[in-house]
């Protein structure tokens, strides 16, 4: 693990590595390395990136309540709740008078529409908040922000897609300004192959290999956030540049950058185009 640490030019002043061997011993190097250095004094707020948030939809201040829903919700997402949870309370312990502010990657998908939100899953889990809310809405923002930097009117009117591509891949549909649709759904495992994340899989999938294998559910989700993906049909990297690399000697390479570019071409071909054109000729074959 390394830690860089840049001016607000993005001038790099500080890089080293980093030895730990868990999230609380990173958290605890963090913090001592922070109060080591003079800027530190002159820091005012600090602003967590979290990844699941529900319904809220606008950056929020810390607090105890918060914490406790941030808590109760970490089913959600495993995988990234709890330790940001941790960081927030290592904060709010050794700076207590230190204002910090949550802001959701999911708050830029609260725009879209209801039916785009649904499930096709027994109606009264969606009392319990299971439905698509899509992830990335931070990176989805920033996105935006350019066209309204140059003076495009794409920012608050038209159509536009966002390609948010990286360790983790997603898509966002865009209608004057807001979002209508996105490639994540309740986790951040759907649509799109990632570097270690699998795409949509069958949901038969994991009754199968709970009777073939007896692989438990904790071990799905980590087969499929941390083993699948590039990593998994590769078997040799889950970084695109290595896998460029040796595309043309490994098919094994190749045939995981031919899914990866495979999936992002089709995937929106499938969700928007052809949405439209099957909900028309249902509604005309069937009113």
């Amino acid at each position: 693990m390394s830690l860089t640490f840049e001016d607000s030019a993005g001038t790099a002043l500080d890089r080293r590595n980093i030895k730990t061997d868990d999230h609380h011993s990173a958290v605890t190097f963090l913090l001592d390395w922070l109060e080591t250095q003079q800027v530190f004094a002159s820091v005012r707020a600090v602003g967590h990136r979290v990844v699941h948030g529900m319904t809220h939809d606008e950056p929020e201040r810390v607090t105890s309540e918060l914490l406790d829903e941030l808590h109760r919700i970490t089913p959600n997402d495993p995988e990234h709740l709890p330790l940001e949870i941790e960081l927030m309370e290592a904060f709010r312990q050794r700076h207590p008078a230190l204002p910090q502010v949550a802001c959701f990657d999911t708050a830029f998908h609260r725009t879209i529409p209801r039916v785009a939100s649904l499930l096709p899953i027994p109606r009264r889990y969606e009392a319990a908040g299971v439905r698509r809310y899509g992830l990335h809405g931070l990176s989805y923002e920033f996105l935006m922000e350019e066209p309204a930097r140059l003076g495009d009117p794409a920012a608050t009117k038209g159509r536009v897609i966002l390609a948010h591509l990286g360790n983790g891949a997603s898509l966002a549909a865009v209608r004057d300004g807001k979002s209508i649709d996105t490639s994540m759904g309740f986790t951040p495992t759907a649509r799109l192959v990632m570097s270690s994340r699998s795409v949509d899989l069958d949901p038969g999938l994991v009754s199968y290999l709970a009777r073939t294998e007896q692989m438990s559910a904790t071990q799905f989700q980590k087969m499929v956030n941390h083993e699948s993906g590039l990593l998994g049909v590769s078997e040799i990297s889950s970084d695109l540049r290595e896998l460029f690399a040796q595309e043309a000697g490994d098919v094994r390479a190749a045939e995981a950058v031919a899914l990866f570019c495979y999936q992002k071409k089709v995937d929106w071909l499938l969700r928007r185009g052809a949405w439209r054109i099957g909900h028309a000729r249902l509604r005309r074959r069937y009113r």
